[in-house]
């Protein structure tokens, strides 16, 4: 049975260990080639992508990402272009087109707008080969910069396309538990016990915001995985219901 799959791909999972304000053209062209697996077996998948700012930062030649917000925005609006350049040319290996949206969580609070971005994914699922990639606006929207790293947004987008399945690629082995993955976590409230507030230096979310986007996925009806962006073959082992990272099955 053909899934519909909302990946989402953290900043941390997109750029470089070394100085995290390079884009990891080699994770590029492995993310797009394991998505372009799924894609050939008929699963549509759209992309919650990050990195705009860390490609700005990088295009502009600073030597570290701004702490102020327009700074960062400003960033966005340079690293915009080439994070989907990254994309448009590590799908175009696999025959596969990218399709930019930019969203904020506005758009999906405002009716019209909503539904103005349905009938957009919508469209763009139905041609063969497309992958709709999303970033937050940032240039005009401060949540992501602020909050979530596109967690929240990656979660309201798989509602929004009704999706069979919420990936979360992070730089953590799923959610752990002192020192330990924990495979399968039911009762949200626990886990979050063991959540710190710790993320990497480039990143604007963490494991709380993760666990605030399984939350809002997972009471919409999609299961939600948070998995290794770091280790191959993670996407095919989720979808095939395998022990990797930490899986949030709906609970009746």
């Amino acid at each position: 049975m053909n899934k519909r799959l909302v990946i989402k791909l953290g900043t941390g999972v997109l750029t470089t260990d070394a100085s995290g304000l390079q884009l990891d053209r080699t994770q590029f062209a492995r993310l797009a080639a394991e998505i372009a697996g799924l894609v050939a077996k008929g699963h549509p998948v759209t992309v919650i992508s990050s990195a705009a700012v860390a490609a700005g930062v990088a295009a502009l030649g600073l030597p570290e990402r701004p702490l102020s917000l327009p700074g960062k925005q400003a960033c966005a609006a340079v690293g915009q272009s080439q994070l989907m350049r990254a994309w448009q040319e590590a799908f175009a290996a696999h025959g596969l087109t990218a399709a930019q949206l930019l969203l904020t969580h506005g758009d999906i609070d405002s009716l019209q707008r909503r539904r103005n971005a349905e009938n957009t994914l919508r469209e763009l699922l139905a041609f063969p080969g497309v992958v709709p990639v999303i970033n937050e606006n940032d240039s005009v929207a401060v949540e992501e910069l602020r909050f979530g790293d596109n967690d929240r947004l990656g979660a309201e987008v798989a509602g929004l396309c009704g999706a069979d399945l919420f990936l979360i690629l992070t730089g953590s082995d799923g959610l752990q538990a002192d020192g330990h993955r924990m495979p399968v976590v039911t009762d949200l409230g626990d886990a979050r016990r063991h959540v710190t507030d710790e993320k990497g230096a480039h990143s604007t979310g963490g494991m709380g915001s993760k666990l605030d986007a399984v939350a809002f996925a997972t009471g919409a009806g999609i299961e939600t995985w948070i998995l290794d962006g770091r280790r191959p073959g993670q996407l095919a082992a989720a979808l095939a219901g395998k022990d990797v990272g930490t899986r949030f099955p709906l609970t009746p």
